[in-house]
């Protein structure tokens, strides 16, 4: 699985200024939290009861969020022209790069994403060198020290920062991870107790060592599965990149990331989050029920429209389980008010949508549409299809 920063940590972390031992803190009590909730199973007795809908509800919101990341990255230098516009990095590179991966969105083995990190590359570089900036780059040894945090560090960082990036966490990188999981790869079922476990054991080492808290995610695996990565190869392959230019460079690499062009880096990011999205389409295991997929598909409205509306996923996920709770219990209790029309059942029972509205249930004629299905024959069934059309 693909890794990302804490994002709720990393934003106060900048906002307030944390020492390392803060910044450590709070990774490592989420980590232990997360940890032992995957390891005792209380994650996957919680995730038992919680609807398709909130699941693809955060998913749905986590797209929008990302989606307008990337506007915003792209609107960092939204110019054609003029002395505003930058020739590395302008509104004609995103236009550009957005049609050039348009263009290939049905040709995944093309390796679009790599053209684009190239040629941004390049821009990168050729902006370093001309404002003269070489010399802040200094290629060596760069190694990582140990960061343990004080007490009060430990205290400050998980209760400022830890406490709510907690429900983040174990919303979109382990109920949500697990659902697009299953989504993209058809018949692997990945466990809640391994992905736990794996942002605990990643956690409870890496702050350690002044790494900055990560876990997995729903959107870098949409984002990754997009460009074209099928196997855990492609993790292995970019991890190793990662910590062989981190050891020659350090942190004085920023001099020439900081140059990378943020259109480039918006595109890549919208395409990603709309594959993210995609998956919300399969919201309802109700297709052949109106009054079910309705109310499923206001479910998932309302929860992506809270998450986005007040850009948290906690806050997100208690919208959408109070509003899926309404609808049962009105389900469950309030009066029917299904909408008439023709409900033929199948020979185990399952429900199929109707075939004329014209017709009350339970006449003698339903009946006999009933029995033509069952039995396969169908001359009744297909004349009063026709009816219908007509």
């Amino acid at each position: 699985m693909c890794v990302q920063p804490m994002k709720s940590i990393a934003a106060i972390a900048l906002t307030n200024k944390f020492t390392p031992g803060e910044l450590a803190g709070a990774g490592l009590g989420v980590s232990a939290i997360v940890f032992f909730l995957g390891v005792s199973r209380l994650l996957w007795l919680v995730t038992r009861f919680v609807p398709i809908p909130v699941v693809k509800g955060l998913q749905l919101g986590t797209c929008f969020q990302l989606c307008k990341k990337g506007i915003s990255l792209i609107k960092t230098n939204a110019s054609f022209w003029g002395d505003s516009a930058i020739w590395s990095d302008n509104l004609w590179w995103a236009c550009s790069s957005f049609l050039l991966v348009l263009f290939v969105y049905e040709r995944r083995r093309v390796p679009v994403a790599l053209l684009i990190f190239c040629l941004g590359v390049v821009f990168a570089l050729a902006q370093t060198g001309s404002h003269q900036q070489f010399d802040q780059v200094h290629p060596g040894a760069h190694f990582v020290h140990v960061v343990v945090p004080s007490s009060e560090e430990f205290r400050d960082g998980f209760l400022s920062a830890g406490l709510g990036q907690l429900p983040l966490t174990l919303l979109n990188s382990v109920v949500a991870l697990a659902a697009l999981s299953r989504e993209l790869f058809p018949g692997y079922d990945p466990s809640l107790t391994h992905i736990t476990m794996s942002i605990g054991v990643m956690n409870l080492v890496g702050c350690l060592f002044g790494s900055m808290p990560f876990c997995h995610g729903s959107g870098g695996l949409a984002g990754q599965y997009f460009f074209g990565a099928r196997t855990e190869l492609s993790l292995y392959f970019l991890g190793t990149i990662k910590i062989l230019v981190g050891i020659v460079f350090g942190e004085s690499l920023l001099v020439i990331l900081k140059w990378f062009p943020s259109s480039f880096l918006g595109v890549m990011l919208f395409m990603a989050s709309i594959e993210l999205g995609l998956v919300a389409r399969n919201f309802t295991l109700h297709e052949h029920n109106e009054r079910r997929r309705r109310h499923d598909f206001v479910v998932l409205l309302c929860t992506a429209a809270a998450l986005v509306g007040f850009s948290h996923d906690g806050l997100g996920f208690v919208v959408g389980m109070v509003t899926g709770l309404v609808f049962w219990i009105l389900r469950r209790y309030g009066p029917s008010d299904e909408l008439p029309a023709l409900a033929l059942l199948s020979p185990e029972g399952d429900e199929h949508p109707s075939v004329s509205a014209g017709s009350k249930p339970g006449t003698a004629h339903d009946s006999r549409l009933a029995d033509s299905y069952a039995t396969g024959d169908s001359s009744l069934l297909g004349a009063k299809l026709t009816q219908s059309c007509a």
